[in-house]
């Protein structure tokens, strides 16, 4: 069945400017032409804003920004002052940063994975109270990110005074409340001189390495349930 190719309108309109018979006109044209003349490159929108909303009346002026910050820094001075002796920011993770441009930088994540508060014996729903956020969402994708953030926190018991509930201010002064960041990230760069490739290394095929790895952890329940069969399977014949 034979169906007919109907163009837009345009179409005509520009082979009749352009003095060409419609046959020659070719279906592959770079752009658009519209009745109002407006072209648009490929297969995109055309350009049909609608300005109707009076924008002038809707801008949002900002003139008082030396007055917001000297509110905000009087807000923290009083912040400070209310939740004395405790420190005034939460302890935070370590973590790397995106994308392998800035991955080698370590920055202050949200919070501390369930892993790593178990490592460290602290439990989760107390951890807030003493100033460790948690991260349910967040996973260790290595042994090293989860080991700094265990010494991170066991770092932070070992330093961390907890008083009852009704203390006295004598007992209380004897805290020292940290004002800035509690335990801040340092960066830390390690340099390994030039040196010749071992042959273990030249051996060594990380391909392969992890496929094997991949393969093992996705194949372990079944290879359990092989396991268990054939120890029954082995059980049964000596019966």
């Amino acid at each position: 069945s034979h169906q007919s190719i109907h163009p837009h309108p345009s179409v005509y309109l520009f082979c009749t400017f352009a003095n060409l018979p419609y046959s020659s006109f070719p279906y592959n044209l770079p752009f658009a032409l519209t009745k109002k003349g407006r072209t648009m490159k490929h297969n995109n929108q055309l350009p049909n804003a609608h300005f109707h909303k009076d924008w002038q009346l809707r801008v949002k002026t900002w003139f008082d920004q030396p007055g917001r910050k000297k509110r905000r820094r009087l807000n923290r001075i009083k912040k400070a002052a209310r939740i004395a002796p405790r420190p005034v920011e939460l302890l935070r993770p370590a973590v790397r940063c995106p994308t392998i441009r800035y991955n080698m930088k370590l920055r202050a994540g949200r919070g501390f994975t369930l892993d790593e508060l178990k490592s460290a014996g602290i439990n989760r729903r107390e951890a807030l109270a003493i100033g460790i956020p948690v991260d349910h969402r967040r996973k260790n994708r290595s042994v090293e990110s989860l080991e700094l953030n265990v010494a991170r926190l066991k770092t932070y018991k070992s330093k961390l005074i907890i008083f009852p509930k009704k203390s006295s201010t004598a007992e209380l002064a004897q805290a020292k409340q940290i004002k800035g960041p509690v335990l801040a990230i340092e960066q830390t760069w390690v340099t390994e001189n030039a040196r010749k490739v071992t042959e273990e290394e030249k051996k060594f095929d990380a391909y392969s390495t992890l496929r094997k790895a991949r393969s093992d952890a996705r194949l372990v329940g079944v290879r359990e349930m092989r396991r268990k069969a054939k120890e029954e399977e082995e059980a049964n014949k000596k019966k």
